[in-house]
């Protein structure tokens, strides 16, 4: 059984270091990193850089202002995807969703975790929803049309989910072409979008592997944590299969840092450890730990609209004009 790490693969030998990085981080004496990294506050300039350092220890690029698209599509398609629950996935999902609509891309979520967290998450109750997800894959009867909701933020829809999606994982063992069945069911999507992202599951079941296989490129929100960190072993050899075997085109779009804290020595070492083996994989923009975050869920909202002037809004619009320059395009 093949074991080799995703695409690119001539990336593959930093993805190796990763691995072998992640035993040893726990035990990691501070003063071995950059201290630059380390003690630098964030946006302190290193000696000799013009530009301000990022939160991830290399010089913060400025990115371009996104332009308005005249026409919409082909979408890229993006799983947002890491098995271990809690690191920010759909978080990341919704409000860099939004962060993109608000740059004037037309952008479709797609919940597909039966824990229906990120409809949950843009105002949607889970226990009210007449099609979803579910009946998307299951129901040949049921078009992508019937299941759409719109949300108040203008340019983003969703595909609702709920907990009738746990029974799908179940019911796709016996389809044919069961890894290929979501890819299928989101191809009327392609034409009309300029992003799908799929919010995954905390796990590397069959719904994830459909996910990735209809997927373009993946987004992997990681917790500065070092048991995050240590996860991210399991998830390369996961995508390494399902490209290697069902989606040759998988690329990574990026690693992005979630619940960052700049106080903390765990933090900036789990990062700089990042940064280390993915190198430029990393996303620039880190997303820091704020109260906010718990405040948008109860309000249903996106961070972007709920407080617009905040931190973590900045940073997740950052985030998207991040991926934006990384996906000529889009």
């Amino acid at each position: 059984m093949s074991t080799q790490p995703f695409v690119p693969r001539d990336d593959r030998e930093q993805i190796a270091a990763a691995i072998a990085a992640m035993d040893l981080v726990a035990g990691t004496d501070p003063t071995t990193l950059d201290p630059a990294t380390l003690d630098a506050p964030d946006g302190a300039a290193r000696a000799g850089s013009a530009r301000p350092m990022g939160p991830t220890g290399r010089p913060m690029p400025v990115f371009p202002q996104p332009q308005p698209r005249e026409s919409h599509g082909p979408a890229r398609i993006v799983a947002m995807c890491n098995q271990k629950g809690g690191v920010g996935k759909t978080t990341t999902t919704i409000n860099l969703g939004a962060s993109l609509a608000e740059f004037g891309r037309k952008v479709l979520l797609v919940d597909f975790d039966p824990q229906g967290s990120l409809s949950v998450g843009l105002g949607i109750n889970p226990y009210e929803i007449e099609k979803s997800v579910y009946h998307l894959l299951m129901e040949r009867s049921v078009a992508l049309a019937d299941v759409v909701v719109k949300t108040n933020v203008p340019g983003l829809d969703v595909l609702p989910s709920n907990i009738d999606l746990s029974a799908a994982e179940v019911q796709l063992v016996n389809e044919v072409a069961r890894e290929q069945v979501l890819a299928r069911a989101l191809a009327p999507a392609v034409p009309d979008y300029d992003f799908i992202i799929i919010d995954c599951q905390p796990s590397l079941g069959l719904l994830t592997v459909n996910a990735l296989t209809a997927a373009n490129g993946i987004i992997v929100p990681m917790e500065c944590e070092f048991f995050a960190l240590r996860g991210v072993a399991m998830l390369v050899e996961t995508i390494g299969k399902v490209q290697d075997r069902l989606n040759p085109g998988l690329e990574l779009d990026g690693l992005v840092a979630t619940m960052y804290d700049s106080r903390t020595v765990h933090s900036r070492e789990v990062l700089a450890r990042l940064v280390e083996a993915f190198e430029e994989k990393v996303f620039h923009t880190a997303i820091s730990r704020t109260v906010r975050f718990p405040e948008t869920t109860v309000a249903g909202e996106p961070i972007t609209t709920f407080a617009s002037a905040s931190g973590g809004a900045y940073s997740y619009r950052e985030l998207a004009k991040e991926v934006l320059a990384r996906c000529p395009g889009t």
